[in-house]
């Protein structure tokens, strides 16, 4: 079931545009315009409504910069974050899609990567959280983002928890 009033074939809708196009290696054009929106006005695009698949509408975001694995471009992608101290935690849910996102298989390939935070861009060092550690940051991310426990349950891979430290 979907959260905050969602309708079902909507969500559905808005996943199955994300996982045609990543398939095609193409972000949908709301990711492009937060993409762009990050740029013009990183405060405004901190916050991501969420609403329409199931998430709250003052979402917040961070901008994750990586290089392509295979191409070597540098890229750029909005990503729902949550905080854990003085750690920024981030899921690879891909809404439940059955591989993991470009970003995170880029991201596997550095051990550091370019985070911005609103007007705050840093390096990050990150790690993949596991066992315990990683069931606990999974449940705090699913109050950031309670459609989380669904896209989980919608692919046979774990989704990644992965955790950034400000180097």
């Amino acid at each position: 079931m979907s959260q905050a009033g969602s309708p079902p074939q909507k969500e559905n809708a808005v996943l199955s545009e994300f996982h045609e196009n990543a398939q095609r290696h193409d972000l949908p054009d709301w990711i492009k315009e937060h993409v762009e929106l990050y740029h013009r006005d990183p405060v405004a695009a901190h916050e991501w409504d969420g609403s329409p698949l199931g998430g709250y509408p003052n979402t917040p975001t961070l901008m994750l910069t990586t290089r392509g694995r295979k191409s070597g471009k540098i890229l750029e992608m909005p990503l729902l974050y949550g905080r854990d101290g003085d750690h920024i935690v981030i899921c690879g849910s891909k809404g439940g899609a059955p591989q993991h996102p470009a970003w995170f298989l880029n991201m596997e390939a550095m051990d550091v990567v370019d985070v911005q935070i609103k007007h705050d861009r840093f390096k990050a060092k990150w790690r993949l959280a596991k066992g315990d550690e990683r069931q606990r940051l999974f449940e705090m991310m699913t109050k950031v983002y309670p459609p989380f426990p669904s896209y989980q349950a919608r692919t046979p891979r774990e989704i990644p928890v992965v955790v950034l430290e400000r180097i």
